[in-house]
C-alpha cells in the first residue's frame, strides 16, 4: 500500500512584525487566506534561504501567532504551513523583522491619564487644604453620634470603652482608629469621663498610650491621662475578645467604640456590648464583618467612611485633601464604566477604540 501525499502551493497572506507595546522579546504573525485548513504549522529561520525550524502549531481557525523569548537584536523570518487532510498549503516568506523595545506601553495611555488626572486632583485640594480653603466633606451619621454617645456615659457616670481592632500599627485600619481615638481621648478628657483601651498588640498599646496622653493634654487635662486603663491583653484573637468582653460585663461601659480591623470576633463584641446596654458604635473595612456590626451596633462607618472619618475628625489638610482628590477620582471613574457601557450599547466606537490594545 502506498501512502500518495498531494503538495499544492496557494497563497496565504502572512505579514510578521514586531508586536507593539512590549519588552522587545516577541514578534507577532498574522495572516488571511481564502481556504479553510484544519491546522497551520508555524516555522522560523534567521535566514530567508536558510532552513526554516518548525515552532509551533494552531487550530486552523487562528489568523495570528505571537512569537516569545526572541533576541531584540536578531532579524527573523517566518514561514507557516496550511494542513488540510493530505493537503499542504504554503506562505510567502515574511521578513527580516527584528522586535524592538518600547518603553512606553501606548495601550495603556488612557489609564496613565486617568491617575495623572487622580493625582493632580489630590495635589491641589491638598494645597486648597494647606492654605486653609474650606473642603467640603459630607457628613457622617456615625461620626456625629460619637460625641453624644461620650455625653451619654459622662451623665450616667459610666466609662467608654475603644477597641482599636486587632491588627498592629502597620495595619491602615489601626492607623485610622487611632486618629478617631485623638478625638474620642480630647471628648472623654474634657468631660473627665474614663476611657478603656484594650489592645491586642503592644505596639499598639504604645500608640494608644502616647494619642490618648497628647490628647489630654491638648485639651488641658493632663491629670486625667491613666495608662492603666490603656492596656495590652493578648496577641490571641479569641482570648483578647474574652478578655474585651469581661471588661464590658464588669465595667459596664455607656459607650463601646468597635474601630478598626476584625474578624470571626465582631459578632462576639458586638452581642455582648448590646446585652450590657451600652450605645455601639463600629467602624471596619472588612466586608464579611460590616453585616454583624450593622445588626448589633446602633451605628456603623461603612468600609472606607473609616478612612475619611480619620480626616473628618482631624482635619489634617494631607488627608482631606487625598480623601477629597480620591473622591473625585472614584467620580471620573464610575463615569468613565457609565459611558463604557453606554458605549457597548450604541456601538461608540470612539470610546470603544480608545481603550482598545494599540497595535
Amino acid at each position: 500500500m502506498f501512502l500518495i501525499s498531494f503538495i499544492i502551493i496557494y497563497n496565504i497572506d502572512l505579514r510578521a512584525f514586531d508586536t507593539p507595546n512590549d519588552d522587545g522579546s516577541s514578534i507577532t504573525l498574522k495572516w488571511q487566506s481564502n481556504e479553510i485548513f484544519q491546522t497551520f504549522e508555524i516555522f522560523r529561520s534567521l535566514d530567508a534561504e536558510g532552513i526554516f525550524e518548525k515552532i509551533s502549531e494552531v487550530d486552523g481557525i487562528e489568523t495570528n501567532f505571537r512569537d516569545f523569548n526572541l533576541n531584540p537584536k536578531i532579524d527573523y523570518f517566518y514561514r507557516i504551513t496550511g494542513k488540510k487532510d493530505s493537503i499542504s498549503t504554503f506562505s510567502n516568506i515574511a521578513g527580516p523583522v527584528r522586535p524592538v523595545v518600547q518603553y512606553f506601553n501606548l495601550s495603556r495611555l488612557p489609564m496613565a491619564i486617568c491617575i495623572i488626572i487622580l493625582f493632580a486632583s489630590v495635589l491641589t485640594y491638598i494645597s486648597h487644604a494647606r492654605k486653609g480653603k474650606k473642603l467640603f466633606i459630607r457628613k457622617i451619621p456615625a461620626l456625629n453620634a460619637i460625641e453624644e454617645a461620650i455625653g451619654r456615659a459622662t451623665e450616667m457616670g459610666k466609662p467608654v470603652l475603644y477597641v482599636p481592632g486587632i491588627m498592629d500599627i502597620d495595619d491602615p485600619q489601626t492607623i485610622a482608629s487611632m486618629s478617631i481615638l485623638a478625638r474620642v481621648a480630647e471628648k472623654t478628657a474634657e468631660y473627665g469621663t474614663p476611657l478603656y483601651v484594650p489592645t491586642s498588640r503592644s505596639m499598639a498599646m504604645t500608640m494608644a498610650q502616647q494619642v490618648v496622653k497628647e490628647s489630654a493634654t491638648r485639651v488641658g487635662r493632663p491629670d486625667w491621662y491613666n495608662p492603666d486603663n490603656i492596656r495590652y491583653i493578648t496577641d490571641d484573637q479569641f482570648a483578647y475578645v474574652s478578655a474585651v468582653d469581661g471588661i464590658m460585663v464588669r465595667e459596664r461601659p455607656a459607650t463601646n467604640l468597635y474601630l478598626g480591623t476584625f474578624y470571626a470576633e465582631s459578632l462576639i463584641l458586638a452581642e455582648t456590648g448590646h446585652s450590657t446596654g451600652a450605645v455601639q458604635i463600629a467602624g471596619t473595612a472588612m466586608p464579611d464583618q460590616l453585616p454583624f456590626f450593622v445588626a448589633a451596633c446602633d451605628f456603623t462607618l461603612l468600609g472606607e467612611e473609616l478612612y475619611a472619618a480619620s480626616a473628618y475628625l482631624s482635619q489634617e489638610p494631607i488627608q482631606l485633601g487625598s480623601l477629597r482628590g480620591q473622591d473625585l477620582g472614584k467620580l471620573i471613574f464610575i463615569t468613565v464604566i457609565i459611558v463604557g457601557v453606554l458605549s457597548q450599547i450604541f456601538n461608540w466606537q470612539f470610546f470603544i477604540n480608545l481603550f482598545n490594545t494599540i497595535e
